[in-house]
């Protein structure tokens, strides 16, 4: 067992955050994950300050300043989180597996989320059906090809970023059922297992929020109304 020694980081770690974000939520799980203090600020993103404005190139969060440092887009503040801060490793040592990682977060980014945004934001019944079916298609694959194994995560045995990359979306799919009456599928047995097993994780436990919280949060983004670009531009990928 490794004894895991949690420092101050130097120069302190500052995360502009959103509680409802997911992509923020990523970046937290992170910080958790590798027991990292850090200093959040809380961003409203419907009356952003012009102190956040100011330094963030897309006006999005999450953003992470460290010292002179700033980085933004929430993989890639993963990764710099990972080389920055090696203990807990939550990339393979390999170059082999840490491509094989890259390559599930860009599918999380680019063929999951899709579909998620597609689905809470279409407004027409018919069509919403024909885009659950294709959510199903995609969740099936994460199920087969990404956990069809006998380990526990994503990359094996133990956590990893690519964990972290979509289980934040995976939470909020209580939103999906709540609006769209869509739930994962019975069949996706591997990636129901992963999910009960990701939220007994104290970093979950400690970052997460209630099936009510989401309905409420996400009740524009279901009438078609999101708070901000990212959905539709997501939704448009």
């Amino acid at each position: 067992m490794t004894n895991i020694v949690t420092l101050k980081p130097s120069p302190p770690l500052r995360l502009y955050s959103a509680q409802v974000c997911p992509f923020a939520h990523r970046v937290r799980l992170a910080l958790l994950e590798k027991q990292l203090p850090f200093e959040r600020t809380e961003i409203d993103l419907d009356a952003m300050p012009a102190e956040f404005t100011k330094i963030s190139p897309y006006n999005k969060v999450p953003l992470l300043q460290h010292g002179d440092i700033t980085v933004w887009e929430s993989n890639i503040i993963l990764q710099y989180l990972d080389e920055a801060f090696a203990q807990p490793a939550l990339l393979p040592a390999d170059a082999g597996g840490r491509a094989r990682a890259r390559l599930w977060m860009d599918y999380a980014d680019n063929q999951f989320l899709p579909w998620f945004y597609k689905l809470l934001l279409e407004q027409d019944r018919a069509k919403q059906s024909e885009l659950a079916q294709q959510l199903t298609q995609v969740l099936r694959h994460m199920n087969d090809a990404g956990l069809g194994h006998t380990a526990a995560y994503w990359l094996g045995q133990e956590l990893s970023l690519v964990d972290l990359a979509f289980y934040p979306f995976l939470e909020r799919f209580t939103v999906l059922q709540h609006y769209r009456g869509y739930r994962i599928a019975d069949d996706c047995t591997h990636l129901n297992q992963w999910l009960q097993r990701m939220r007994e994780r104290p970093s979950v436990r400690d970052s997460g929020e209630s099936a009510d919280y989401y309905i409420s949060r996400y009740a524009g983004y279901a009438a078609g109304n999101p708070r901000s670009d990212t959905p539709k531009q997501a939704g448009q990928a």
